[in-house]
């Protein structure tokens, strides 16, 4: 993983009503460290979508949770040019930090819109949003390594959000 984005599964308990699962605690402090989130946001995203890229300059960290639906998060690293690909669903909770310094974005799988519920950790402001963006199909992102790897067929070539998943 690229230093800083961390995945933390959540638990879930389960009875003859459903489930219950805490998906925000100030002392998971292997997630959160000494941040805290200031501000909780939700977004609802059709299949086939991709919402990509951004990144924030001034400190602001993300923290994911798919509710419903599966999406693919993607991170960034422009200096050593590796990304990070996660696979995240409503069906497999987890938490999953992004530093902001990242390029990042997700696309959305499947047939079902995606239910994303996330955190940050500085409160929106619209007068100045800390938010750099580039298009989805930028040919910038350009990965020598995916996941630790570079022997990954789509290394070295722009990245392909809609890259065949069985080679």
């Amino acid at each position: 993983m690229l230093p800083g984005i961390i995945v933390k599964p959540l638990e879930r308990f389960v009875d003859e009503r459903g489930f219950f699962t805490e998906i925000f605690r100030t002392d998971w402090k292997d997630v959160f460290g000494d941040e805290s989130p200031q501000q909780a946001n939700f977004s609802i995203t059709y299949p086939g979508v991709v919402r990509a890229w951004h990144k924030h300059e001034r400190g602001q960290v993300d923290y994911f949770i798919v509710m419903k639906g599966g999406i693919k998060i993607c991170a960034y690293d422009q200096g050593s040019k590796e990304l990070n690909e996660l696979i995240s669903s409503g069906k497999n909770l987890q938490v999953i930090r992004i530093p902001g310094y990242y390029w990042h974005g997700f696309k959305v799988l499947g047939n079902d819109p995606a239910y994303l519920l996330y955190f940050v950790n500085r409160l929106y402001n619209s007068n100045e949003p800390d938010e750099l963006r580039r298009p989805w199909n930028d040919s910038i992102i350009m990965p020598k390594k995916i996941n630790g790897r570079d022997d990954d067929p789509r290394c070295n070539k722009p990245w392909d959000w809609f890259f065949p998943p069985f080679r």
